[in-house]
């Protein structure tokens, strides 16, 4: 037993047979309790035999059956335990000096109270060393006056008292932790009571369900609840109760008293599924714990060997198509060649593959810091990407490059037609250098978690990308290669052959674009002047100027005329003539569109002529009058063409349409167009004369007000007898094309004030514009080609 620091074992040969005769009969070697030691019967000795409750119980001296305590060196060892005891006791009770009462009570023991300051010395101690060595002690107890163990004991009693309120903290977070379990338990239990039977309607029975459907049907459950709790408050601020759609197709018209009616959406594509947006999802960073930042890093290095063995691959995983002349990938060959990726493609997805190569005139450095800096990448690829922005930044990569960067990031890409729904993706893009090669992949992140949002499984990106191998004189060859899952079923039927053959979002697109990006940059650097431009540009910042004036205004109708989910269209039926479709916009204060209310007008349509022969038709300004009917049948001429690459489609021009009369006033049109083999774009905008001046002479083009309106001419399908490197797998092939896909649209300021009510007049006015102009074209074009 242990008294004050001394430890003390009874056993039968010390206290003798008539030992436990009060208190039982008691094993060998027993601790002995400290309440039991006064019930022990031991012979009277003198009062001054005992110095303190520590007690030594040492062999008999003598008499057989009684306890000698004696006064030896165990007795001092003991009352030196006392001392360390008593310190030890008082430890915790900071102050003065105790007190002696020897004259009242001379058995009390003397404590002793540390004062403030040995407290406030001890603590700055502690806080920096809470295990002192012997030797830290040592000088503190000389510092303070104290003994080393009352020093030693101190640190004990304070080290268990920091441990007691930490674990104090813990058990109360282990509390709240628990209480919150406790309630989704109970809430989880009220949700499997209340499951029905999907085909009878009644309660169901969860024996007869296997495991993932009771999860699933859980999950229905709680995602039903969200929906219902997003939708009230979306009510308070929209003022009217929302109503979940399950189609667009389905959606309700108001009549207008106009002669037809207004179908909002209206558009053929969907509307949002429940749960967030792929936008909304990337506007939070997924905050990968440290168990999943190498999941990522795996993934990322398996996605980048798998695009290298894609790219350089060929038959048996990729096999030319002889009816259209493009490369299908086979399917089952892939799945056998890379099993793991990133897990099945979910039910009602199509897996579309598209691979193309070519050389574009930028080094390869140049190339990766476009691609990985998020508004380069956008400003490069306008006609593709309608918005984009990186999420999250997990590396920089090495030495001051993109050598092993990796960002999650989130796109928006587009077709320039309302009829094509944009698609959606949220993903990881990784550069790295393999030996004298840059590859920067992408690929979807929706398998890293479980349940992922429905939004994130309409459009998947498998290992996609480019491999860039720098070539001399600052060339490089890129490999692009385009593999995804997507449901295409909402896509208009006029576009579906388009968008089946993979050249609407396929590789063929970005590698035309990146060329034709990459030859207008050159155009814009360069100091010569090209012997095809006509006009007298006075300085090459006026040329840069006017160039960029028509980059702008390129970029804001790509913009505009796509089915993006930053606005939405509504559609003008029962006019006789195609759907047109509007979008109202309000500007204020934006430096580069007139202030007021802008109407957005669009329709597409199929022509059985090709895409050449429209775009050239479109862009030659001896046909304007053809088609164009703001400009009142006046003489068109061309005063400024500023070449922007090789091929002569590629184009800026500033027209003057020469007035008829005298009553009307000349008027200044700029022009920009853009072909390449899969599409052609006709863009322009009237300008102010004093406005495009200053910008002929070097003036800053941004704050030249813009309304541009054109044209966006696609092929129907993949063009007869060219092999496009274009590729749908599973077979899927679209025959040869036919046709062209002409989309029209344009844009209108129908009042300056931005407050003011659009007026259905104004609607009427836009919609016989655009139904006369197709008119025209359809009539002129369709006239010569028979």
């Amino acid at each position: 037993m242990t008294f004050g620091g001394a430890t003390a074992t009874l056993s039968n040969r010390n206290l003798g047979a008539r030992s436990f005769i009060d208190i039982g009969s008691m094993p060998a070697g027993l601790m002995v309790p400290s309440r039991l030691l006064n019930t022990l019967p031991m012979p009277l000795q003198p009062r001054n035999a005992f110095s303190s409750p520590g007690l030594s119980l040492a062999p008999p001296s003598g008499l057989e059956g009684h306890i000698d305590f004696s006064q030896s060196a165990d007795s001092e060892q003991i009352k030196s335990k006392e001392e360390e005891y008593d310190s030890k006791s008082s430890s915790d009770n900071g102050g003065s000096a105790g007190e002696d009462h020897d004259g009242e009570r001379p058995n009390k023991k003397r404590y002793h109270r540390h004062s403030q300051h040995q407290i406030q010395e001890m603590e700055r101690v502690f806080k920096e060393c809470q295990h002192p060595d012997d030797k830290r002690r040592q000088e503190l107890s000389r510092e303070l006056n104290l003994d080393p163990r009352q020093v030693k004991f101190w640190f004990q009693n304070k080290r268990t008292q920091m441990k007691n309120q930490h674990e104090r903290q813990e058990n109360q977070g282990l509390r709240s932790e628990n209480e919150r379990l406790k309630a989704e338990n109970f809430a989880l239990r009220d949700a499997i009571r209340n499951v029905s039977c999907p085909s009878c309607g009644g309660p169901a029975n969860l024996a007869e369900m296997s495991f993932d459907e009771q999860q699933l049907r859980i999950e229905n459950v709680k995602l039903r609840d969200e929906i219902d709790r997003i939708s009230t408050i979306a009510a308070k601020y929209v003022g009217r109760p929302i109503t979940t759609f399950t189609s667009f197709a389905s959606a309700p018209s108001s009549t207008i008293d106009m002669g037809f009616s207004v179908a909002i959406p209206g558009m053929g594509s969907e509307i949002a599924a429940p749960g967030p947006s792929v936008a909304d999802i990337a506007a939070r960073p997924l905050g990968l714990t440290e168990g999943e930042k190498p999941i990522v890093v795996e993934l990322a290095v398996a996605a980048m060997e798998e695009l290298i063995q894609v790219s350089q691959a060929v038959e048996p995983l990729w096999v030319l198509d002889p009816q259209t002349g493009i490369e299908l990938m086979d399917r089952e060959h892939y799945l056998q060649r890379f099993p793991r990726g990133i897990g099945p493609a979910p039910f009602g997805l199509k897996s579309e593959t598209s691979r193309q190569a070519g050389l574009v005139i930028m080094n390869s450095n140049a190339l990766v810091e476009t691609l990985m800096d998020v508004n380069r990448w956008i400003d490069m690829f306008p006609y593709i990407i309608s918005r984009a922005f990186t999420v999250e930044v997990l590396s920089t990569g090495v030495a001051g490059t993109y050598d092993g960067a990796m960002q999650l990031m989130y796109a928006e890409f587009q077709v320039p037609s309302p009829l094509v729904p944009t698609r959606e993706n949220y993903f990881l893009r990784y550069s790295k250098r393999v030996d004298n090669t840059w590859v920067v992949v992408d690929v979807s992140l929706d398998s890293l978690r479980g349940n992922p949002p429905p939004s994130l499984l309409r459009c998947r990106r498998r290992p996609s990308g480019c491999v860039i191998e720098e070539m001399p004189n600052g060339y490089s060859k890129v490999t692009w290669v385009e593999h995804v899952e997507v449901d295409n079923s909402k896509v208009h039927a006029l576009y579906q052959a388009f968008v089946n053959c993979g050249i609407a979002f396929g590789a063929q697109r970005w590698v035309a674009t990146l060329q034709r990006q990459c030859e207008r940059i050159a155009s814009l650097l360069a100091s010569n002047i090209s012997s095809r431009e006509v006009g007298v540009i006075p300085t090459p910042e006026g040329r840069r100027s006017m160039l960029k004036l028509a980059e702008r205004m390129t970029n804001n109708f790509c913009g505009g005329v796509s089915a993006s989910t930053a606005h939405s269209w509504i559609t003008l039926s029962g006019t006789g003539a195609d759907d047109v479709r509007v979008v109202i916009r309000k500007s204020v204060d934006d430096p580069g569109k007139p202030p007021g209310i802008v109407l957005s007008a669009a329709t597409s349509l199929w022509l059985p002529v090709s895409p050449a022969r429209v775009f050239e038709f479109l862009r030659d300004e001896r046909f304007r009058t053809e088609w164009d009917i703001l400009s009142n049948m006046g003489v068109v001429e061309e005063m400024v063409h500023v070449a922007k690459g090789p091929d002569p489609g590629n184009s800026v021009s500033l027209l003057r349409v020469n007035a008829v009369n005298t009553n009307q006033s000349n008027m200044l049109i700029l022009q920009e167009c853009c072909t390449d083999e899969s599409s052609s774009l006709v863009i322009y905008a009237p300008v102010d004369i004093s406005a495009m001046s200053s910008v002929l002479n070097g003036g800053d083009p941004d704050g030249v007000a813009l309304l541009p309106s054109g044209f966006a001419i696609l092929p129907d399908g993949p063009q007869r007898n060219r092999t496009l490197g274009i590729s749908v797998s599973g077979g899927i092939s679209s025959p040869a094309s036919t046709g062209s896909l002409l989309t029209v649209a344009f844009q209108i300021l129908v009042d300056h004030v931005p407050t003011a009510k659009l007026s259905l007049g104004s609607v009427a006015t836009v919609n016989n514009l655009i139904s006369s102009t197709v008119l025209r074209i359809k009539s002129a074009l369709v006239c010569d080609s028979t």
